[in-house]
């Protein structure tokens, strides 16, 4: 469980004093809930995220126990270092949006014939209730060949998710290798 502190400063001074210390900022809030202002160890925090199983994951702040999912960070533009995320309460029954990430499943007929296959959308906007949203959505690209893709409107159905992007949107292609 990854655990972290509630910040009493939330102005400019603490925040930098927080980042020295090597804190990540982050904001935590809920439909009906009070925001949190919080802060994680950066590193315990990059492998927490990196190392979850499913889309929701604990965290303890002070007292409170919650499960929380990933709904933004902020990174710096030059030295990729995350400056700060937010993080939405996963409550049961609530019925909110997601970002999903896209596995590509089995091999495309196309990478024999020199392609590869491009995620242009990694990440699926999802509306549902958290006990509803799968981990990952998985699209089959075994018939797939050079010049193929797969648009919103082609991935299967999933009961109780509604997905928010338009249908014309591009999720993943095979492409001719350069």
């Amino acid at each position: 469980m990854l655990e972290g502190i509630i910040r009493e400063s939330i102005g400019k001074k603490g925040t930098k004093a927080l980042r020295r210390d090597g804190y990540l900022i982050a904001n935590i809030y809920g439909k009906g809930l009070e925001n949190v202002h919080a802060a994680f160890k950066e590193n315990e925090y990059i492998r927490t995220v990196r190392n979850k199983d499913t889309l929701a994951f604990p965290i303890k702040v002070g007292a409170k126990e919650m499960n929380v999912v990933v709904q933004s960070y902020e990174a710096h533009p030059v030295t990729a270092k995350l400056l700060h995320v937010d993080l939405m309460v996963a409550q049961p029954g609530v019925v909110t949006h997601y970002h999903v990430p896209v596995v590509p499943q089995g091999d495309a007929i196309g990478l024999k014939n020199k392609g590869l296959v491009h995620i242009s959308k990694p990440r699926l906007r999802v509306k549902a209730a958290i006990e509803n949203v799968p981990n990952a959505i998985n699209v089959d690209v075994a018939k797939m060949d050079v010049g193929d893709s797969k648009l919103v409107r082609d991935i299967a159905k999933i009961e109780n998710i509604t997905f928010t992007d338009a249908d014309r949107v591009s999720v993943l292609s095979v492409i001719k290798a350069k």
